[in-house]
Formats: C-alpha cells, sequence, structure tokens
C-alpha cells in the first residue's frame, strides 16, 4: 500500500512545478506528516526531490527528472479501458495521475488547460443520478467471471425477486447502467435450465451475492452486437397504429403535428378527414386525449380507440 502511495507521490511531484506538504497531504488523502515521511522515503531511494522554504516554496523535483514508471495497476487499467464511468473514483484518479505525469512537459500543461474546460455531470439541474450501489460488486462478477446471487425488482413490481445470474458484460446506455447476464431457471447453483441472456438494469439490484462458482458464459463476447440487439427487438414490441379521424379543417395542421405521420384523405363541407399513424396504442391514445379539449374532431377508426377515450371521458365526467 505504501509502495503504491509513494508511486502517486511522485506522480503529483512530476505533475506540478512546485507544491507545499498541504497540498499533497490533500491530494492523496493522507496527513501532512505522512507526506514528509513518504518525502523523506523518495529522497532516501535517489529521487531528486527538494524543498524550498518561504512564502512559495514546497516540495519539487530536479528540473529534468524523468521516471520509467509506465506501469497501472488492474484496477487503474480497468478503470480506463472499460470505461466505467465513475470518474470519482480512487482507481480512476489514481490511472489519470500517472497518463499525465506520462506526458511530456510540453503536451502535459496544455492537456490539463484543456480538462479544466470540460465538466461532466450526468445528473443534469434537476434529474438525478441513479444509484449505482452495487456497481462495484457487479464489476467483480463481469471481470471475474463469476456468478451472483441477486434481488432484481422488475418495472411495475411491488416487490424484488431473486435470481441466480452469469454476469456477461456491463453496458452504459445514455445515463443508464445495464448488466446483461443468463439466468438459471429453477433456484440451484448447478441445477436448472440456461435462459436466454438477459439485459437487468443496475438500480433495480440490491442484495448482490458474489458466488464462488464460475459464470458459464463464451470466452468472447461482443457487447454492441447484443446491445443492437435488443435495442431493435425493444423497439419492434412497438407496434405503430393507424387513426383516422375527422376535424375542423381550420384544426387539420395542428392535430396532425401530434402524430408520427399524417395524411389528408380529403375535405367536405370545412371538415377534413385525417390518417394519423402513431406509435404504439398508447402513444395514440394520450395524444388524441391530450388535444380532446382543444379542437374539433372525432375519431372514425380504429373502435378500441373510440372507446378509450370515451371511457376517460366517463370517468372525467364521474358518469
Amino acid at each position: 500500500m505504501r509502495a503504491e502511495r509513494l508511486i502517486a507521490l511522485l506522480m503529483v511531484l512530476k505533475k506540478h512545478e512546485r507544491v507545499t506538504a498541504a497540498e499533497l497531504a490533500a491530494e492523496l488523502g493522507v496527513s501532512e506528516r505522512t507526506v514528509l515521511r513518504d518525502i523523506d522515503a523518495l529522497s532516501l531511494s535517489g529521487v531528486p526531490v527538494y524543498s524550498e522554504r518561504g512564502r512559495h516554496g514546497g516540495f519539487a523535483l530536479l528540473p529534468g527528472y524523468r521516471t520509467d514508471l509506465t506501469g497501472l495497476t488492474v484496477d487503474e487499467a480497468t478503470s480506463l479501458l472499460a470505461g466505467t464511468g465513475r470518474v470519482d473514483s480512487p482507481a480512476f484518479t489514481s490511472a489519470m495521475r500517472k497518463v499525465t505525469a506520462a506526458l511530456p512537459e510540453a503536451h502535459r500543461s496544455q492537456a490539463v488547460r484543456a480538462a479544466q474546460r470540460i465538466l461532466v455531470r450526468p445528473e443534469g439541474f434537476v434529474r438525478t443520478p441513479e444509484r449505482l450501489d452495487s456497481l462495484q460488486a457487479i464489476q467483480i462478477a463481469v471481470f471475474e467471471g463469476r456468478r451472483i446471487r441477486v434481488q432484481y425488482r422488475r418495472r411495475g413490481a411491488d416487490t424484488p425477486r431473486e435470481h441466480l445470474l452469469d454476469p456477461i458484460g456491463l453496458i452504459v446506455a445514455g445515463e443508464t447502467w445495464y448488466l446483461v447476464a443468463t439466468s438459471r431457471r429453477g433456484g440451484a447453483s448447478h441445477g436448472g435450465e440456461d435462459s436466454a441472456e438477459r439485459m437487468f438494469r443496475l438500480s433495480r439490484m440490491s442484495d448482490v451475492d458474489l458466488l464462488d462458482e464460475p459464470a458459464r458464459r463464451a470466452e468472447d463476447v461482443d457487447l454492441a452486437e447484443i446491445w443492437e440487439r435488443h435495442r431493435d427487438a425493444f423497439r419492434r414490441s412497438f407496434e405503430p397504429v393507424g387513426v383516422v379521424i375527422d376535424c375542423a379543417a381550420d384544426y387539420a395542421e395542428k392535430i396532425g403535428s401530434i402524430a408520427t405521420t399524417t395524411h389528408l384523405d380529403g375535405e367536405t363541407a370545412g371538415r377534413s378527414r385525417l390518417e394519423l399513424r402513431f406509435a404504439d396504442r398508447r402513444h395514440a391514445v394520450r395524444a388524441l386525449w391530450a388535444t380532446t379539449f382543444d379542437h374539433d374532431f372525432e375519431v372514425r377508426e380504429p373502435e378500441w380507440l373510440r372507446d378509450s377515450l370515451k371511457a376517460r371521458a366517463r370517468a372525467v365526467c364521474g358518469d
């Protein structure tokens, strides 16, 4: 642990022209006394670190000193290469410190200045990021190929259910994390039947239990292909809906704007007939109900949509 801290200390010294003991302590998360002991250890090992006293003093390396420290730990390399998204993790911070120190001096200052101009905050002003309490355990299971037992709450369900999963990989889509895994039907660790791969939302997982059993999965994986396949299947689940309405000619353009596509199928005595197309049934009901009180129109087809709007109107009127 101390060896890793000494390397981190050396990287910080390389990154700054001069840095105080207090700044080093804050950067490394240790006390100033520990920093002073580590500075002594670096000096004894031959690293040309020196101190300057005074108002603008601090610790620094002799100009031109170079190290041959190019290695990253497994956690640091994984944090960078896997794009874990947790930029506040100790592994990511340590890895970026080493990358920065490895840059040539001429490029380092330019890169640091550029980085100061970018801030990534996925939560935005209003929306808060999803809880990812299970992320660390899930990452271990994915990287080490270990089976897990989890509690998973499906959308709309009141209580979670236990799942025995063989992790395949992690996918981050927008601001949402998914675990790609196969589940074991039957409940026993070695019994039961394998199901097809599924995508589990990490924010709905809890009580992750890492088992000392290898996950049953292929040696190689193409997560991009899996993502495209699941996304296409999800989109196909929304069957487009065609709707025919009659409306006042003056409102035809406004009503047509709520649909995915619109076709004008004639106009008679100030009334227009429109053929509208919606993404699915829910889209059709919500879009037309939202315009019920603003526009003069009548749904002609399909019958199920007429019945749905009638039922909503009766519920509003208490009839």
